[in-house]
């Protein structure tokens, strides 16, 4: 009998183990359809419709079956397809007009420079931007402004009241969890570990958050001003004062051009093409707009290579949301090694992270830069760890809005003795060879001459950093230290004291790059590192459980999922780190 149970439940875990491989073929059949469609029909007197309800990250996360099986609109919208299809669409005779269909845009405030940027450059043609929003963030007005027409729902709303930025702090909640932190750190505003300490603000921290902030949203609203034809002071006024209550008061105020209904901004379109009111508006999506382009199409020729490093910094290969050191090195060794490469553009958009692995693609770089022109293009963040990889580049370029700087370093080590014994009821002990075998440790106090000896590796990796980026922006080291100290700044605070070289957007620093390396427009190809793997079944095995896992946690958590977030980035966190203020979130 036991034989025979055997031999059943071995058959049933068989089918079970069958199946869920037939599914898998299956989902990976179907997914390989859904995206094998590469030439994309044009209705005559098409619109080109842009939703934008996901997140726009510097790449298009090409396989993502997690999303596909779920239906979640967990995918990224990638800012260089963004970009492409409104480029293409200027040109293409049968599209007359693109549909900001857009409420809630998730991205930095450089990213929606860039493609507010190609909207205005799609507007010289002739053809028109229509806007509609049910309720408008202060972004996605922003995104909005540009066009020629910009409809608001009747009963809508429209956030037009200044930027901010808010911060979480732990102090209490540590103190609760009987969690004492050791802080290592050098800067006075290097306030990443604040949170752990401390209940608000620091001064210095108030200090240069309102500076850089001061200056995103001045920046924003002198472009707004232009776009509406209002003057910058009158702009100003209506922000700071928060004029804007309803629709009612966006109209009044010039803000919007139209108070309607989704219907209504549809006819117009269909008038601005000449379709008739009950006919139905021919409309294409991104996704279906789209053409893929294939890099390794054309065996000779140069080539420009764009190496986009997005995330946080982690030693090692790291994973496709983050800037792994050994990954990124080889994508930088192989732009350096490749003779049909002429030119390297480094796209960064970064808060940091690990110093080590920061010094490490840092390496490539200057490497890079011995032999061939190496630009680097700053997102929405290039900030400490995240100038440390970029300092060394012939050529920073920085939006005005780019966050940047912060260069400065710091290290944390948690003792949860008190957890433990106090909370958890749990003791340890331990037996040692040396005095100090058991550093780190986060089970028991540290000694004042194990924290000096922490605090002196710091200051050691601090200067290190200094001098280095000394070197690469051609300063004086003590003037970069004045200008450190962890310290934050905008693009604009950052190209007035030299930090960065030019202020523009990563066509800009594509120029740059072709023009030092003598390259025409027509006279090269553009290779995009790290590759991608779009394998949907590698993709099933890599990502389908993370994501999977991360979706269930956020719907549990719900408002409490960010300082769970908090929670394993601190988890994770390795050695001495060169990273931007805990979740610099702008809105």
């Amino acid at each position: 009998m036991r034989q025979f149970l055997k031999y059943v439940l071995a058959t049933i875990v068989g089918l079970v183990l069958f199946a869920v491989i037939g599914v898998v073929v299956l989902i990976g059949l179907a997914y390989s359809a859904s995206r094998s469609e590469k030439d994309v029909t044009v209705a005559t007197n098409s619109v080109l419709e842009l939703k934008l309800d996901k997140p726009i990250s510097e790449r298009e996360n090409p396989g993502s079956l997690a999303a596909y099986v779920t239906g979640d609109n967990a995918q990224s919208t990638g800012l260089d397809q963004l970009k492409e299809a409104i480029r293409r669409a200027k040109t293409d005779d049968d599209i007359k007009g693109i549909f900001l269909n857009v409420e809630l845009v998730q991205a930095g405030m450089a990213t929606l420079e860039e493609v507010r940027d190609a909207l205005i450059d799609f507007k010289k043609s002739g053809k028109f931007v229509v806007a509609y929003n049910d309720l408008a963030s202060e972004k996605s007005y922003y995104l909005a402004s540009v066009a020629n027409k910009i409809y608001l729902n009747p009963q809508g709303t429209l956030e037009f009241n200044g930027l901010s930025s808010e911060t979480y702090y732990y102090k209490n909640l540590f103190e609760k969890a009987g969690i004492e932190p050791y802080i290592f750190r050098v800067g006075s505003f290097k306030s990443a570990v604040e949170p752990y300490f401390r209940e608000s603000m620091s001064d210095s921290a108030r200090l240069q958050t309102t500076s850089f902030l001061n200056s995103l949203n001045n920046f924003m609203l002198g472009h707004v001003a232009t776009a509406r034809g209002i003057s910058p002071n009158r702009i100003k006024a209506i922000s700071d004062s928060m004029l804007v209550h309803n629709a009612d008061d966006a109209k009044q105020l010039g803000l919007v051009t139209d108070l309607g209904y989704y219907d209504q901004a549809l006819d117009y379109m269909k008038g601005k093409v000449g379709v008739a009111k009950d006919k139905k508006l021919s409309t294409i999506s991104l996704d279906r707009y789209t053409k893929s382009e294939d890099e390794d199409g054309d065996a000779s020729g140069n080539r420009i290579a764009v190496v986009y490093a997005e995330g946080d910094i982690v030693t090692g290969k790291g994973g496709d949301d983050n800037i792994g050191s050994t990954r990124f090195a080889e994508a930088i060794r192989k732009a350096r090694l490749d003779d049909k490469v002429k030119a390297v553009v480094l796209r960064v958009n970064s808060p940091g992270g690990s110093s080590l692995a920061s010094d490490i693609i840092y390496r490539e770089v200057v490497l890079t830069k011995k032999v061939k022109p190496i630009i680097c293009s700053m997102s929405d963040v290039a900030a400490s760890g995240g100038y440390f990889i970029a300092m060394a580049c012939d050529t920073i370029v920085a939006h005005p809005n780019t966050i940047t700087g912060s260069i400065g370093v710091f290290g944390v080590l948690p003792n949860i003795q008190p957890l433990l014994r106090d909370k958890l009821g749990v003791t340890t002990d331990r037996v040692t060879t040396g005095k100090f075998s058991d550093l780190p440790t986060i089970t028991r106090p540290l000694t004042a001459f194990e924290k000096q000896q922490l605090q002196k590796e710091v200051d050691r990796i601090y200067a290190d950093f200094t001098t280095k980026a000394a070197q690469g922006r051609h300063m004086p080291v003590e003037r970069l230290r004045r200008l450190a100290s962890g310290r934050v700044w905008s693009g604009e605070e950052a190209k007035a004291r030299g930090l960065v070289d030019v202020l523009g957007s990563f066509d800009d620093a594509m120029r740059i790059a072709a023009r030092r390396a003598k390259l025409k427009t027509d006279d090269y190809k553009v290779q995009y590192l790290p590759k991608q793997d779009a394998n949907p079944f590698l993709a099933l095995f890599n990502s389908f459980g993370e994501e999977a896992r991360l979706r269930m946690i956020k719907q549990e958590m719900g408002p409490m999922y960010p300082m769970y977030e908090q929670y394993k980035k601190l988890t994770q966190m390795q050695g001495v780190q060169a990273r931007l203020p805990f979740e610099l979130s702008i809105q």
